[in-house]
């Protein structure tokens, strides 16, 4: 196939803004080159794929107006998209090769491309990056579904649950490429945590545990909210947290790989749970919430634990018990489950049904 990947508006690719997608857009286009697909990707300005993306075409959109989250807005909050936009630009950009592409594939979370859906001949596939998280875009989604149901795909059954009208839906997952994570066998390291820092990510009950155990807490991610990081400092002892910043795979695995255990905490229905499977393939147990994606990805008692929604007593009595997993088994089902080569199977199995859906609209 000849595809066209449009990427979130959230951040340049490499940012740690756009959060889940831009590994998740990485991925798929390593396991897309090597099932010998053409890629083109369409990123804004300063945007750089992995190393081993290179064959693929980037192609960078600048705009002098930094987007804005749906998730981060009033769920009411109305669509405003101008010409300006960084949207619209990118949208316009990844609509100059419709002439010589069979389909664009959208990962952005925004109102612009659904709707345009309507509006081509060409097809443009939707790979849903969050749950229900804005009124105006659950909106636009069931108006193209009544049309064109087989445009969109979902990473776990919980997100796609977030929308109701959707019936019998498309299941991807989500993928990684393992020669990027290396296998640690080391059970007596420090406790991680991992994601953007923000609200719905719940950062405050891991360092809730780490207190109870008496332990430090190595903090990664993109800090989002200043303010959110710091009401959490001040309510625990100095050096309680070790903020470790927003690293790139190859250094973040390295060090992720050292940790005992990883400690998810999602206050909001998570579409999948990157973090969960990165710390997997380098060997990490995961301790998490089941809510979402990751209820999905972690076999209790097997490759971690889960533990009822906000119930930090019962997060900190599981995390003592993280060596009984064996880490191995963590890294197995990854190779089993998450490869990039599996995930882009997946994508391509749902593509060939997109484009044939329109084949027989045509007829």
């Amino acid at each position: 196939m000849n595809l066209v990947l449009l990427s979130t508006p959230i951040g340049f690719l490499g940012s740690g803004k756009g959060g889940g997608v831009e590994l998740t857009l990485n991925s798929l286009v390593s396991g897309l080159l090597k099932m010998g697909h053409n890629v083109k990707v369409v990123a804004p300005e300063k945007s750089k794929l992995n190393k081993n993306n290179n064959s693929a075409d980037l192609y960078c959109v600048e705009s002098a107006f930094e987007q804005e989250s749906w998730q981060h807005m009033d769920y009411f909050a109305k669509e405003n998209t101008t010409s300006d936009s960084l949207i619209y630009l990118m949208f316009e950009k990844a609509k100059s090769f419709i002439n010589d592409s069979d389909l664009i594939l959208n990962f952005s979370y925004d109102f612009l491309p659904i709707n345009e859906t309507l509006n081509f001949d060409i097809p443009i596939a939707h790979l849903i990056s969050m749950g229900d998280e804005s009124f105006e875009i659950s909106n636009v989604i069931s108006k193209v579904y009544q049309q064109y149901p087989n445009n969109f795909a979902f990473h776990s059954v919980s997100q796609a649950l977030d929308y109701p009208f959707i019936k019998n839906p498309n299941i991807v997952g989500n993928g990684f490429e393992l020669s990027d994570y290396k296998f640690q066998d080391c059970k007596n390291g420090p406790l991680a945590w991992v994601g953007r820092v923000a609200p719905e990510k719940g950062l405050e009950d891991a360092v809730y545990v780490a207190n109870e155990l008496g332990e430090n807490l190595k903090v990664w991610g993109f800090l989002q909210d200043k303010n959110y990081a710091e009401n959490i400092q001040k309510n625990y002892p100095e050096g309680l947290i070790s903020w470790q910043g927003f690293l790139k795979t190859n250094e973040l695995q390295l060090e992720l790989g050292k940790c005992r255990a990883l400690i998810n905490t999602p206050k909001w229905n998570e579409a999948y749970g990157n973090v969960v499977v990165e710390a997997m393939a380098c060997g990490v147990p995961v301790v998490a919430y089941e809510r979402g994606g990751p209820s999905e990805l972690i076999n209790h008692g097997e490759t971690g634990f889960l533990v009822p929604p906000d119930d930090k007593k019962n997060l900190a009595l599981f995390v003592k018990r993280v060596n009984e997993i064996r880490r191995k088994k963590c890294r197995e089902w990854v190779e089993d489950n998450a490869s990039s080569e599996i995930f882009a199977n997946r994508v391509i199995c749902w593509l060939e049904n997109v484009l044939n859906g329109y084949k027989l609209n045509k007829k």
